[in-house]
């Protein structure tokens, strides 16, 4: 058999405005995987969410493919999967359904507060490290610099309308959820059958990736972790 036809074909979604940068550290053996980085395109002011995933499955061009997405790039993946002959569809930091949203995203869908978030402001992602005060606010300001690629106003607000309004009432059985108990944009509290990362924040595709290349060639290739279930928490 052809190297070529014994690779996994793993296809990578960055979160919301993200760059696939937040994937460089994510290293998969070349013998088994090739790797595959996906990025936003700026999307119709009123696309709905089913055109845009049908948008960017074309560009996957391999067939039982694993898809992984992040945060609102897991939401977009599961869109994705809905056109896809998938081997793995894994999602991080992300959600499976409406009902793992968190109150206050719900609330803003509710009531329309999430049309008053000022997206405009994300043209000025290049100043928050020089107001940034403290240790803490200084590093997080450095990665969104790093890592946010994306300020366009028409995305910006799509995105936004999108991962609040979004509409799933019972998740893909096959979803692979990996969650950190410190996530503070998807708080655990609402999230059920995930494998849990003990100290895992929402950026854990960053400041975790240790965790991810010693766990994510297994749970592509097997879909499970060996002695570990699902609601396990694992350092």
């Amino acid at each position: 058999m052809k190297q070529e036809e014994s690779l996994t074909h793993v296809y990578l979604m960055p979160g919301m405005a993200a760059d696939s940068a937040i994937f460089e550290n994510v290293l998969l053996s070349e013998k088994k995987f090739e790797v595959h980085l996906l990025e936003w395109e700026i999307p119709e002011p009123d696309e709905s969410l089913k055109n845009y995933a049908k948008r960017m499955v074309k560009h996957v061009r391999h067939e039982e493919i694993a898809l992984i997405g992040v945060s609102f790039g897991g939401v977009i993946v599961q869109e994705m999967a809905k056109f896809l002959d998938l081997k793995r569809l894994i999602i991080i930091s992300s959600v499976k359904c409406t009902e793992e949203l968190p109150p206050r995203m719900k609330f803003a869908s509710k009531t329309g507060l999430f049309k008053m978030i000022p997206t405009g402001l994300a043209t000025y992602v290049d100043h928050f490290e020089k107001f940034a005060f403290g240790d803490f606010l200084k590093k997080r300001a450095k990665l969104y610099k790093q890592y946010i690629s994306i300020t366009d106003k028409v995305y910006l607000d799509w995105a936004i309308k999108n991962m609040v309004n979004w509409k799933c009432d019972k998740p893909d059985e096959k979803v692979i959820h990996v969650h950190g108990d410190k996530d503070e944009v998807f708080p655990i509290k609402n999230i059920q059958n995930a494998i849990v990362v003990e100290g895992g924040t929402h950026i854990m595709i960053i400041n975790r990736f240790r965790w991810f290349n010693e766990n994510l060639p297994e749970l592509i290739t097997s879909g499970k972790m060996e002695n570990k279930t699902k609601n396990e928490k694992v350092n």
